[in-house]
């Protein structure tokens, strides 16, 4: 027993050495585009009412690190800002499938291959829903109309639940159930160069990482157990390389929550375990975009018909782009567990040790003094 857990830590070391400089870059990006580009910006874009919304805000979404409950409520103030359904619905999936931090550690832990596939992917099914979204609304005859402010939804992705946070002008982001990115905004924005900067840090090594960085060390964990208890090529041999590992991974991936930082980790241990490059392409996909909780929201946000649209697209594409992802590899004479071995061991420098710590102490030191005080907080109550 001690022999398999120090060999679950070890695992789980090497892949948090491997992606700690890379996260911590794909968060730095994250704050600037926090300090940069503001949701004025974006709603200003996709009011139009054009297919080309279509296309902007799946662009738009693609280097966005939120998360598939994270994106609900900045979805939601789109709709009603004035964004076509289409619109909304690229943006829902195209944001939470990929962003700049996943994205970073889709090259530390895949390779630059899938680094290109995964945001091309996402941004292909996005366009693909929005642009079948719209049709099937002017098919049916709907104007897409604004929502009201009450469907403005703060989800709650450990609770399952929806709040009318319409009145709530200057909400807080203190709440650690609030998954990342759930709209919380500051009351004033800062004005100067270094102001913005200053902000758009805050959040992202702040609230962002809070949140992203609590699922990124489960990502890791399990990682490391599959790195530890499945041995190399037995997901090859005993379910081949076709179509199969690719629906294995579709259902575990559509009910399952799990951002696209984490999802990575958890590829990347299964690609090296003998996965097929597009049974991961699938799972990086399918994962982040879908879970249980969210689809009941979303198909408040946009309608039932809207929603099932959303999530039939993002299973059949994902299956598809699984199916030529495959292709690419194999004719190209490419291998995906070939680069995430070979990059395993460059590793172990000081930079890389610097950076695991720094990105361990990062989010764990908040959580420690946000227990601390809730404890000091609950002794003093009673």
């Amino acid at each position: 027993m001690i022999d398999i857990l120090t060999r679950i830590v070890f695992e789980s070391w090497e892949v948090l050495l491997q992606s700690a400089p890379f996260i911590l870059f794909g968060f730095f990006i994250a704050g600037l585009l926090k300090a940069f580009v503001g949701p004025e910006f974006i709603s200003k874009n996709l009011g139009s009412g054009k297919t080309s919304d279509i296309f902007k805000a799946s662009l738009l979404g693609v280097p966005i690190p939120l998360c598939s409950c994270g994106v609900i409520p900045a979805a939601a103030q789109l709709r009603q800002q004035g964004a076509s359904k289409g619109a909304t619905t690229s943006f829902l999936i195209s944001t939470p499938e990929t962003g700049v931090d996943s994205i970073a550690v889709t090259y530390a832990l895949l390779d630059p291959i899938m680094t290109i596939l995964r945001p091309v992917a996402a941004f292909f099914t996005a366009v693909i829903a929005g642009i079948m979204v719209d049709r099937g609304e002017k098919k049916n005859g709907h104007t897409s109309p604004l929502i009201p402010d009450a469907i403005l939804f703060q989800h709650d992705h450990n609770h399952g639940h929806t709040h009318d946070h319409s009145h709530d002008k200057e909400q807080s982001c203190s709440d650690s159930s609030c998954c990342s990115g759930c709209g919380c905004e500051e009351s004033e924005a800062p004005s100067t160069f270094m102001g913005k900067i200053s902000n758009g840090m805050k959040y992202s090594f702040g609230n962002l990482l809070q949140d992203i960085g609590t699922w990124f060390i489960f990502g890791v964990i399990l990682a490391g157990m599959f790195g530890a208890l499945i041995p190399d090529g037995f997901i090859e041999r005993n379910l081949g390389d076709g179509f199969l590992p690719l629906l294995i991974m579709l259902a575990a991936a559509v009910p399952l929550y799990v951002c696209a930082t984490a999802s990575t980790p958890i590829a990347a241990a299964l690609a090296l375990k003998g996965l097929s490059p597009g049974a991961a392409l699938v799972f990086l996909l399918a994962g982040p975009a879908t879970n249980a909780a969210s689809f009941t929201v979303v198909a408040k946000l946009l309608g039932k018909r809207s929603a099932f649209i959303y999530l039939g697209t993002i299973i059949v594409c994902s299956l598809a782009l699984g199916m030529l992802t495959n292709w690419v590899y194999y004719s190209l004479g490419l291998s995906i567990t070939d680069w995430v071995q070979s990059g395993a061991e460059d590793v172990h420098g000081l930079f890389y040790t610097i950076s695991a710590i720094l990105l361990v102490g990062l989010i764990a030191v908040p959580k420690t003094i946000s227990i601390i005080k809730g404890n000091s907080g609950s002794a003093h109550s009673h």
